[in-house]
């Protein structure tokens, strides 16, 4: 379980988009650990409710508590942020994290739908509930903004057109976001991680090429020689979020173990 690096969130209500998610649930799980209410916010209702079970079931000195939402319903989105406002003291922290990933094709033999709904969830869904949160933030003059983009979002990915194009887009969308907040006190960053695999990162090179021989070449490219977990992200995500931050905005932060970087 995370451990506390004492960021001053006891008094922060953190919205978690994705938070059912292997990604987003290590997010909400470090958020309470740092004291903040957290709003584990999915379309997958039963597996928001089980993160709210984990926290509710830890040490974390913060609560959760589960909202059922589709981001791609912008309706839905403005009436359940409204809602959460005035249930809660005001949401302090937008961690924009839910997105589709599972898609690989040729871009001729792409599937238009596939391209469609990774627009309307990875992208739209972003800007949906953010422009439902800002308002909010704008009046209290504090917020932040923390939005997970991707290594794939600066290189690209091969046959991952979609996934690789939202994810840019997602970066010029936090850079922007900065811009108009900076002078209320709104900072917007965005991660951009390498791949991360949870328990998977402990396997041998040989258990991992047999597992998934994908992996196994990221991993070989990777300057430190080992994949991402979820806990090497969330710690930095919760930083972002805390008045420590206060000077950092606009910024794209990789955690990629060097994958960015050029390398022989």
């Amino acid at each position: 379980m995370p451990t506390s690096m004492e960021l001053g969130l006891g008094d922060k209500t953190a919205l978690v988009t994705g938070g059912a998610g292997r990604l987003g649930s290590e997010f909400c799980t470090h958020l309470a650990y740092e004291g903040a209410q957290v709003l584990v916010l999915d379309v997958d209702a039963s597996g928001a409710e089980d993160v709210v079970a984990e926290v509710e079931g830890s040490d974390a000195p913060g609560e959760a508590m589960a909202v059922e939402c589709d981001l791609t319903d912008r309706e839905e989105v403005a009436a359940t942020v409204e809602a959460l406002e005035e249930e809660t003291d005001g949401i302090d922290v937008l961690v924009n994290n839910a997105g589709f990933v599972d898609a690989a094709s040729h871009i001729e033999e792409y599937p238009d739908e596939i391209w469609d709904r990774d627009v309307a969830l990875n992208l739209t869904g972003a800007y949906n509930v953010t422009k439902a949160v800002f308002p909010h933030m704008k009046e209290r003059g504090w917020g932040r903004i923390v939005t997970m983009s991707s290594i794939a979002g600066w290189q690209g990915s091969f046959a991952q057109v979609s996934y690789s194009a939202t994810k840019s887009a997602l970066i010029g969308f936090g850079k922007a976001l900065a811009l108009e907040g900076a002078r209320y006190g709104i900072t917007s960053n965005v991660l951009a991680p390498n791949i991360v695999v949870g328990e998977l990162a402990d396997l041998e090179p040989e258990e991992l090429e047999q597992f998934n021989p994908q992996f196994e070449r990221i991993r070989q490219a990777t300057p430190m020689q080992e994949l991402g977990r979820e806990e090497d992200v969330a710690p930095l995500a919760c930083f972002l979020a805390s008045e420590h931050a206060r000077y950092i905005t606009g910024q794209v932060v990789g955690v990629t173990g060097g994958a960015d970087l050029f390398s022989y």
